[in-house]
């Protein structure tokens, strides 16, 4: 999609109003210019779908991320200042440890924000049917296309809000808002909802597939995108509906793979998938969101920003594309045993003069125990400790100012300096203000602030400012460069899901070996052709076999179920939609155990190894229920 044509117009801004209709009875709806006025050609046409598709992305960005990620083994929303619950009163704290109610902030809020793009969708259905294809100039063909692709996206959308609430979720798919919808689960159970909302998924799909193009823009719904959507409705039908569908799955996976849909390839370099101009150059993507910097900042605000301090333009030597959170981190790899942030910092005390003097830029991070090893034995979290230590996405963050996809690595880890790591050290905030920044991967009150002394291991809210790597998953471009970290594409479907799934399906089959080349197919570009191949001794004296072969740290060298997990989250790492859904698939959610689970104790929440199984599923927030009588809640919060 031409990233001119992401402008707003005044008539879809007020007919977004109708989205609102599942939750305020008393929102009065209008549209202040009639259809005729705003559907005049087909640039009106493709104006107004470009505002649908970044309604969603920015849903996506934020929300959904919160949703998906955060309540996840991978990322963790840490607080600072001793403890205390800085600027959001501990709203994503219940995310992390799965403690929501139907009263917290980020419930309704998750909740709120899903349905504006869907009542985009229903607006722009009703408005263009009444307009017609002779009105707008174009095509009888064109005109069905065009509805094609906005049920293709209000199903996504929908599939994007039901991975959250499931059964309870109303089927709104009318612009009419004098009736208030219900929940596609009343007068019968959340599991029949359920079934309801994906039995109407794939009727959309199957019935629009074909009046899609193939091989069309990266940044308009496509057959492939159609054929992926439906893809993972197959791969979680267990979990979705109670029946199991990884048969139709892998055949349907092996048909996009061999090209049935159009012709894509994975890239045989990872720079390609997350770098500017990705939308015309990577062949891996199958729909990503279109980026800009001046008509659609969504897709920028929350790219890498949760994880960053608000000094990190001066590491990238980059503009400012969007500001530091400082809030995120990477879920911890070590616990506490060892304090790596004074392995690395000596504290001078002269009187009343404290200075720092930088002992070394990494600390040894084997002087503590790794959640993967003994005594612990886990399988999940540990990010940065899942990945073969030759995988070059563990090289320190680089740009050499040429190419777009002249960049790699994802972890800020160490000591961080100015200057893509060559500079002066950068100081930290918050409680440790003034002192060296130094990213440790654990998560503790190494300096007991808060009337809190250190634990063994510890859960997010005590994490101080420096606690846990960071991750910059898409790369910031030095500002010498010319390039703009704002035009790469925001990646949503790429073929290596596709090889994924197939592999998870052949391994459900019993196939191991199958189910690990198909992974290895992706994995391959991560390492050189000699560690791929040949084994090394590391310099803590492990032993590897080649990385084609080599089984993360802590886990078995057969090709099982962990390992798929873990290589889907390695893979996926921080693309804000898949691993809530993996752990589910895998029954690891609520019933796995991770980091803190069952390990440490907080006033006032309860923090077991296995949580109860409703929070597989969200609770619709209390405010909707009282704005729409026709809404029922998940019985399970009841």
């Amino acid at each position: 999609m031409q990233k001119n044509i992401l402008k707003s117009i005044a008539g879809l801004v007020a007919a977004s109003l109708a989205a609102t209709g599942c939750f305020d009875m008393e929102e009065h709806p209008f549209t202040m210019l009639s259809p005729d006025n705003y559907f005049t050609n087909e640039t009106s046409v493709k104006q107004v779908i470009a505002n649908i598709y970044a309604q969603e992305q920015g849903d996506l960005s934020e929300f959904y991320w919160y949703a998906q990620e955060l309540t996840a083994d991978q990322i963790a929303w840490r607080s600072w200042n001793g403890g205390s619950w800085g600027w959001d009163s501990a709203d994503k704290f219940v995310l992390s440890t799965h403690t929501w109610t139907p009263l917290s902030n980020y419930v309704n809020r998750i909740w709120s924000g899903a349905w504006t793009a869907i009542g985009l969708c229903n607006n722009f259905i009703a408005d263009i049917n009444s307009v017609g294809a002779e009105t707008i100039g174009i095509s009888q063909e064109q005109f069905d296309a065009y509805i094609a692709e906005i049920r293709t996206f209000r199903a996504y959308c929908f599939y994007n809000i039901f991975e959250v609430f499931g059964g309870v979720i109303p089927l709104s798919i009318s612009a009419d808002t004098e009736t208030l919808p219900e929940s596609a689960s009343a007068g019968t159970t959340f599991e029949e909802g359920c079934r309801k909302v994906c039995n109407w998924m794939l009727t959309e799909l199957d019935e629009t597939n074909d009046l899609l193009p193939v091989n069309g823009s990266v940044n308009r719904c496509n057959q492939a995108m159609n054929r992926m959507l439906k893809m993972r409705i197959l791969l979680n039908s267990e979990i979705f509906t109670g029946e199991p569908r990884f048969d139709e799955c892998k055949l349907l996976a092996k048909e996009i793979i061999d090209g049935k849909y159009g012709t894509y390839s994975l890239a045989e370099n990872y720079q390609e998938i997350y770098s500017a101009n990705n939308d015309t150059e990577c062949k891996e993507i199958i729909f990503a969101f279109s980026s800009d910097r001046t008509y659609n900042t969504k897709s920028t605000n929350m790219r890498n920003g949760p994880f960053m301090n608000y000094t990190f333009a001066s590491y990238f030597d980059c503009t400012t594309v969007h500001s530091g959170w400082n809030c995120c981190a990477v879920t911890p790899s070590f616990d506490n045993s060892s304090n790596f942030y004074d392995q690395c910092v000596e504290t001078v005390t002269n009187g009343e003069e404290v200075t720092y003097n930088i002992k070394a830029e990494m600390y040894d991070k084997e002087q503590a125990v790794c959640f993967l090893d003994p005594p612990y034995n886990d399988k999940l979290g540990a990010v940065h400790e899942r990945f073969d230590p030759r995988d070059i996405r563990l090289v320190k963050p680089y740009f050499n100012g040429g190419s777009p996809t002249d960049w790699g690595g994802i972890f800020m880890d160490g000591v961080i300096r100015d200057h893509y790591g060559t500079g002066d050290v950068q100081l930290a905030d918050a409680d440790r203000n003034g002192m060296p920044l130094v990213y440790v991967d654990q998560i503790g009150n190494f300096q007991g602030k808060g009337n809190h002394p250190l634990q063994t291991v510890e859960n997010p809210r005590w994490g101080e400012t420096n606690s846990g790597i960071r991750a910059a998953k898409y790369p910031y471009y030095t500002e010498a460069s010319g390039l703009d970290m704002a035009a790469a594409d925001v990646v949503e479907f790429r073929l290596a899901e596709v090889y994924y799934t197939y592999a998870e399906c052949l391994l459900r089959e019993g196939d191991a070996a199958g189910a690990k080349e198909w992974v290895n197919e992706v994995r391959e570009r991560y390492f050189s052709p000699e560690d791929w191949e040949n084994g090394t001794t590391l310099a803590d004296g492990r032993v590897l076999v080649g990385a084609k072969d080599q089984a993360p740290r802590g886990f078995s060298s057969e090709f099982d179920m962990d390992r798929m997990l873990s290589e889907w989250g390695l893979e996926f790492f921080d693309e804000g939609h898949r691993r809530r859904t993996d752990l589910r698939r895998f029954d690891k959610f609520t019933q796995g155990q991770w980091w803190f689970f069952g390990r440490a104790t907080e006033t006032g929440y309860d923090l077991p190894a296995k949580r109860d199984r409703k929070y597989e599923w969200f609770p619709l927030p209390d405010k909707a229920l009282t704005a729409n009588p026709g809404l029922v809640q998940n019985p399970y919060y009841n």
